[in-house]
């Protein structure tokens, strides 16, 4: 039997997530204290784009044969006798992400293993944020720090009955080259897990050090196809413009966003809504698109099977490192503006909030000014640009013109 006191954060924070689910959208407020501001945060990044209510990961069919040729393969595979002591002794589950936050390796006892595998807490899984929200690896990931993450402060209800333990693995020249991970039913949460998994990661870095430079050395391919689709549309694959009709413009924008793909259901409510649109219809989209990249489009599961350079990536991933400068530089107009695909449309919203809400929370006037350049009808960018300048500063004429000039439109 769980402390009580563990059990009662567990049913506060119960409280706490369906209030997120039955609400109306806005940024979640904790009522209580047990819910973490970095949850909060992350709740809110990701409950856009990750269904609560789903039921396992989304699958990466690479992920076996990209664990053969992972630098972390021989530094796990030594160290794989402790890692499957502690995960017996403990009823834990111990796995090994890439630095995208997909799932490499595993090991648990029977019973927990079948409990991971349900959600897809198994190779091929991806628990990246915007694969499967708030979660350990996740968080790892993207804050560069040890995570953990306690019962519903998950955003899947799948996984309010786990807790998880997870730390980045870093090579020598400080890259993350992934996270380790212990997990397990929420009643087994202790303040000890932690200092294991650090221990357990010191270990796993300590023989990446011993590698040869070249087993280390990141790759340096290029992608293929270059995708600009902020403030505009544009396509290039290898250096010559895609003449691509705005639907498929719409369906590369989505799937280059949501790397994890669509089921034809879930694209064709993306792209239609609500509307009819018939499943030939659909496919025959598809099939253009597949036939412009060169085949890099899977087929059943719509997945690009190439790398795509996405500027409206590049902002996003910006905004995940808290570099709010490149985010501002990057984001040079609205998604596809010319689109009203519900999916669209969901995106575009997306980004200009996170941007926007990263502007106003920057301490630099200069992001409030690149910002405003672009946005001279954002009242609260200038304002925000004005305070923060000083009174010295010959860029507050700028910003009380713009002040000025937002008011009276």
């Amino acid at each position: 039997m769980a402390p009580h006191g563990l059990r009662d954060r567990r049913t506060r924070l119960v409280r706490e997530w369906g209030r997120l689910v039955d609400g109306d959208g806005s940024p979640v407020r904790p009522r209580d204290p047990d819910l973490r501001a970095e949850i909060a945060a992350s709740w809110d990044r990701s409950r856009i784009v990750v269904d609560p209510h789903r039921d396992c990961a989304p699958a990466d069919l690479d992920a076996a044969e990209r664990w053969h040729t992972s630098a972390l393969a021989g530094p796990v595979g030594e160290m794989a006798g402790e890692l499957r002591s502690i995960a017996d002794d403990a009823g834990f589950v111990a796995a090994v992400t890439d630095a995208e936050g997909t799932i490499l390796w595993t090991y648990g006892g029977r019973v927990m293993r079948h409990r991971a595998e349900r959600v897809n807490f198994a190779p091929g899984g991806r628990w990246d944020e915007t694969a499967m929200g708030t979660n350990a690896p996740a968080l790892a990931l993207r804050d560069r720090r040890p995570a953990t993450v306690f019962s519903a402060e998950h955003l899947v209800e799948a996984l309010h009955g786990w807790v998880c333990y997870a730390a980045p693995l870093r090579a020598p020249d400080g890259r993350v080259l992934g996270v380790l991970d212990l997990s397990s039913t929420w009643d087994r949460a202790h303040p000890m897990v932690m200092p294991t998994v650090r221990t357990l990661v010191a270990g796993i870095e300590d023989r990446l050090a011993r590698l040869p430079p070249t087993v280390l050395s990141p790759a340096l391919s290029a992608p293929r196809v270059v995708l600009e689709c902020l403030g505009g549309g544009r396509v290039v694959r290898d250096g010559a413009a895609l003449p691509l009709r705005p639907r498929q413009l719409e369906i590369l924008a989505l799937l280059a966003l949501e790397p994890d793909g669509f089921t034809p259901d879930r694209l064709r409510e993306a792209l239609h809504g609500d509307r009819h649109v018939s499943v030939s219809s659909l496919k025959a989209q598809v099939s253009h698109l597949r036939s412009a990249l060169g085949g890099a489009l899977a087929q059943r599961h719509y997945v690009l099977t190439e790398p795509v350079s996405c500027d409206a990536s590049t902002v996003l991933d910006a905004l995940a490192r808290g570099d709010t400068a490149t985010a501002v530089q990057r984001y040079t107009g609205p998604l596809l503006p010319e689109s009203e695909a519900p999916g669209i449309v969901r995106w575009r919203d997306y980004l200009e909030v996170a941007v926007r809400k990263a502007v106003l929370a920057s301490p630099a006037p200069e992001h409030a000014l690149e910002y405003g350049d672009r946005h001279r009808h954002d009242l609260e960018i200038h304002q925000h640009a004005h305070r923060l300048l000083a009174p010295s500063d010959g860029r507050r004429g700028i910003t009380a013109a713009r002040i000025d000039a937002a008011l009276r439109a």
